[in-house]
């Protein structure tokens, strides 16, 4: 691991690193937040997974996490969303290949050798963090923006009882019934059908995500038609499990969204993390 960047941030540090991926085969550069208690031992984990187009640094300039993650002593980590550099497939695409990920592992050509997301976020960069780092692999969260939110939902899902809470900006919730989802997982798993495995709402429905739940998208939002809200608040509904799903006036899909509400999502997992 090479340290790119390290300054002193709200009495913490937030540095910048990048390490070769086993899950990747490529370099990978990920952001980590540590609050001043870390200092003293390990510290409870945020994960924030971003979306298309995005690396990643766009949260960790963009979201203003850090304040409200000093403040409950909680780290903050901020992954890449895709593989990168020479010999990695891409698209012309904004919504397919290098920055569009989408969180999962690809069986089909071009993208199997590196697109291997979901084995990054939840055993390669995990592995490396609580070896490296004073955090607490017994007290994580995870949040995420768009394709990152559609990440924290499904890598929740598929593991029970890992993270404490989840919470999400504008997710994509129903990828499958999507235009940001048939695609990539026709490119990437070969059908729409075997995307089924990474929808946040069917994964619900199915009774596989036992985490408090979070979820904040605005009604202005331009991508609204695509991220199917009521199609997981309904599976929300069905299950009557712990969730608040809020539907915020004049919000729509930028950083200005996220930041508003950061710190009401930083309290909420903070509520689970110290517990």
């Amino acid at each position: 691991m090479d340290t790119v960047s390290d300054n002193k941030c709200f009495s913490g540090r937030q540095g910048v690193y990048t390490h070769r991926s086993a899950a990747t085969g490529t370099d990978m550069t990920f952001g980590l937040f540590l609050p001043a208690e870390a200092e003293d031992g390990p510290v409870p984990v945020l994960w924030y997974l971003s979306g298309l187009t995005c690396t990643h640094e766009n949260a960790m300039v963009k979201a203003g996490a850090q304040v409200w993650a000093a403040e409950h002593g909680i780290a903050l980590v901020f992954p890449d969303t895709s593989p990168r550099g020479e010999g990695v497939a891409n698209d012309e695409a904004y919504d397919l290949g290098q920055g569009a990920g989408f969180y999962i592992d690809a069986t089909e050509t071009p993208w199997a050798p590196h697109f291997r997301m979901e084995s990054y976020i939840l055993r390669d960069l995990p592995d490396l963090l609580f070896a490296k780092f004073a955090l607490d692999p017994d007290r994580q969260s995870i949040t995420g923006h768009s394709m990152g939110g559609h990440g924290a939902l499904t890598l929740a899902a598929k593991s029970p009882g890992r993270f404490r809470s989840v919470s999400a900006f504008a997710p994509i919730c129903h990828p499958t019934a999507s235009d940001w989802g048939r695609k990539q997982f026709e490119a990437y798993l070969g059908s729409v059908e075997a995307g089924a495995a990474h929808d946040a709402t069917r994964l619900l429905r199915d009774g596989q995500l036992d985490a408090p739940l979070l979820i904040d998208t605005g009604t202005d939002d331009q991508f609204g038609d695509l991220l199917k809200t009521e199609a997981l608040a309904e599976a929300v509904a069905t299950r009557r499990m712990e969730a608040t799903i809020r539907l915020q006036k004049g919000y729509d899909h930028s950083y200005f969204f996220v930041s508003t509400f950061m710190e009401d999502h930083v309290a909420f997992h903070a509520e689970q993390l110290w517990r």
